[in-house]
C-alpha cells in the first residue's frame, strides 16, 4: 500500500527526453500540488542533448519554472541507488515499443503517446504553436491523473487507472 504522506514517484520517457517528456516532468511537478514528483529520461538521447528550447520557451510562457531540467538517459533511472518510480510513463510510440530496463520496485507502466512537437519544418510560430498544443494535451491528461482518489493510485490500480487515461 502506499504512504499517503509520500509523494508517487513518476518517470516520463521519451526516445531523446528534449520535447514531450520534458514537459510531462515540469507540469506534472506543478500540477500534481505534492501528490506527485516527476522525473524524464529518454531511452536514446543524443550525446550533449538538451531540452528543445521551444519547449523550454512554452514553459516558461506558462510560468512554469524550468529549473533543473536537463535531457538524461533512462538508465540513471535503473540503479539500485536512484528513486524508485510509481509509475513510467511512455509520451512517444518509439519509447514504447523498445525493451526498457527492469526497474526496481517493478513500478506500473501506460503509454500516452503524443506527436513529436519538434517534427516539421513550419515557420518559427508554427513550430511553437506545435509546442503549446502538445504542452496543453499533456497538462489536460496529468491534471486527470491527479483528479484520481487517492485508492485509485494506490500501485494495485494505479497501471489501470494510468492506461485508462492515454484515450482521454
Amino acid at each position: 500500500m502506499t504512504n499517503p504522506s509520500k509523494p508517487l514517484n513518476v518517470l516520463f520517457l521519451c526516445t531523446h527526453n528534449s520535447a514531450r517528456s520534458i514537459l510531462a516532468e515540469a507540469l506534472l511537478n506543478v500540477v500534481g500540488n505534492g501528490r506527485f514528483t516527476a522525473f524524464s529520461a529518454g531511452s536514446s538521447p543524443r550525446e550533449n542533448q538538451k531540452p528543445n528550447p521551444l519547449g523550454i520557451q512554452v514553459l516558461q510562457n506558462a510560468g512554469i519554472s524550468t529549473d533543473g531540467l536537463h535531457s538524461k538517459s533512462w538508465d540513471v533511472f535503473a540503479t539500485p541507488d536512484a528513486p524508485q518510480m510509481d509509475l513510467i510513463i511512455t509520451v512517444c510510440d518509439n519509447a514504447a515499443g523498445e525493451v526498457c530496463p527492469v526497474w526496481p520496485g517493478h513500478p506500473a507502466t501506460a503509454h500516452w503517446g503524443y506527436p513529436d512537437p519538434s517534427e516539421g519544418n513550419g515557420t518559427d510560430e508554427e513550430k511553437l504553436e506545435a509546442f503549446r498544443k502538445t504542452m496543453h494535451a499533456i497538462k489536460r491528461r496529468l491534471e486527470l491523473l491527479c483528479q484520481l482518489p487517492r485508492e485509485k493510485v494506490e500501485r494495485a490500480l494505479l497501471q489501470d487507472s494510468a492506461r485508462a487515461l492515454s484515450s482521454s
